[in-house]
């Protein structure tokens, strides 16, 4: 008998480098034939991985996306010393983001874009995404096939959540959502939304993913989050990167906590008769993560794409992936799998 096709949505959240680890659980989900991906909502590294998952299955199905989130990745972790990468092959996590976090590159690279202004390098300022970015096929990530594509950033101006769908989505949208701001200068887009030209910055700062986008008719109610900013940390940050790192995350899981908590508040009005069964949508929340792994890594992990930490994570994201599918992929369709009011305690 042929196995049920299971819709999902999938949320991928931004978190610099780290975003490796969605690398592996889309290379992990795509090979489950009888799990179908309907939409995509992608910020910052989110954004990077979403935009390459769509171009590369509009262009070669499932096979596609995962040689281009392939070649994607191996561009943003590129280096030409290898005698580094097989040094550290064989060191644990930790030990690799302790060993980046303190070397004296890091640093004064640290240093540098806390004191100086991404403004400052006037004609020698150059986006390192935009290479990349410059050899994706955007008829593939606009394509009606495929998944349907949400990338979220932040309009300086007023602060709020911009969403760019279909041919929206360019190589500047994508430079919008991944945007720093003590690190990139804003990326500057014609907004079709206010009819002027926009400065944006990262978009994990008021959605990181957006799920809004998701909760039309046409998608189905399954939501899986990839979450790669750890919503715990048992031990308090006490060095100036720590408590940088901190605040960044629980900045950039605001956003996230907001909209569950709004899912969690309809959901159980839905329950308890209040609001009519059919008004709102029904909307059943998972979430892949390993905040045990992130609480091993750091700021520096994040802003340095070492290629064997990316390597890790990937494999990291692999796992992930297949234990949540392994124990809860019947549960898809039928029932959320986390605890929204735990969540909240």
């Amino acid at each position: 008998m042929a196995k049920t096709t299971k819709k999902i949505n999938l949320a991928l959240q931004g978190g610099g480098a780290h975003g490796a680890f969605t690398w592996g659980v889309l290379d992990r989900i795509l090979e489950e034939e009888d799990v179908e991906v309907a939409a995509l909502s992608g910020t910052s590294a989110g954004a990077l991985n979403a935009s390459a998952f769509k171009a590369g299955y509009a262009k070669d199905g499932r096979q596609g996306a995962k040689d281009m989130l392939d070649w994607v990745w191996s561009e943003v972790g590129a280096v030409n010393d290898t005698r580094m990468e097989a040094w550290m092959e064989g060191v644990d996590l930790w030990s690799m983001a302790q060993a980046i976090e303190y070397s004296p590159g890091f640093a004064i690279a640290d240093f540098w874009s806390r004191a100086v202004s991404p403004y400052s390098y006037g004609p020698f300022y150059r986006n390192p995404l935009e290479p990349i970015l410059a050899k994706f096929d955007f008829d593939c990530v606009a394509h009606e096939s495929g998944p349907a594509l949400f990338i979220c950033a932040t309009r300086v101006r007023n602060g709020k959540i911009r969403v760019f769908q279909g041919e929206e989505i360019t190589a500047q949208a994508i430079m919008a959502s991944a945007c720093l701001p003590t690190v990139f200068q804003a990326v500057k887009i014609h907004d079709s939304q206010t009819g002027r030209i926009e400065a944006f910055w990262d978009g994990g700062f008021t959605g990181n993913p957006a799920l809004f986008p998701m909760f039309e008719p046409q998608y189905p109610d399954d939501i899986v989050i990839v979450n790669i900013n750890p919503m715990e940390r048992e031990v308090i940050p006490v060095t100036a990167h720590q408590i940088q790192n901190r605040i960044n995350e629980i900045s950039f899981n605001s956003s996230l906590l907001r909209e569950l908590r709004a899912i969690d508040l309809v959901q159980r009005l839905i329950l308890d008769g209040t609001l009519e069964k059919g008004r709102m949508s029904r909307v059943l929340v998972h979430m892949i993560s390993d905040d045990a792994l992130m609480n091993t890594l750091s700021v520096a992990t994040k802003l340095v794409p070492n290629p064997v930490v990316l390597s890790k994570l990937k494999a990291a994201g692999r796992e992930s992936a297949g234990s949540f599918l392994k124990r809860h992929k019947d549960d898809i369709g039928e029932r959320s799998t986390i605890n929204l009011r735990t969540m909240f305690a």
